[in-house]
């Protein structure tokens, strides 16, 4: 019995170390994003951007931030609208929250300015 009791408290102390909070939380980004790279029409293009927007506002994440890349697609996708500013100000701000990225979104950055 009293191995039995040393066992239960092992098995619910290793339990209780993993997290149930996730690093990012994506609110249905994949079906948003699949939807759009199917058929990309005016109103799936919208219903996106809204997506990416939930996506960098709304963050309950362990991390308060969105996830590596959002900043980016979201920046191109508002470029590509028409609205070059704001959408070069989250490929900015991409390099901003992830540095690694910089090499990658700079040669992006430097394409649209041209």
């Amino acid at each position: 019995m009293r191995r039995l009791l040393i066992v239960a408290v092992a098995a619910l102390t290793l339990a209780s170390c993993g997290s149930s909070n996730a690093l990012y939380s994506w609110y249905g980004y994949e079906k948003a994003t699949y939807r759009y790279s199917k058929r990309q029409t005016d109103e799936l293009q919208a219903a996106l951007l809204q997506q990416y927007q939930k996506l960098i506002s709304k963050q309950k994440n362990l991390r308060k931030v969105a996830p590596p890349g959002m900043y980016a697609e979201f920046g191109y996708l508002l470029y590509k609208t028409g609205k070059k500013g704001e959408g070069l100000n989250y490929l900015r701000q991409e390099i901003a929250l992830y540095p690694e990225s910089e090499t990658y979104i700079s040669r992006i950055i430097k394409q649209l300015e041209k």
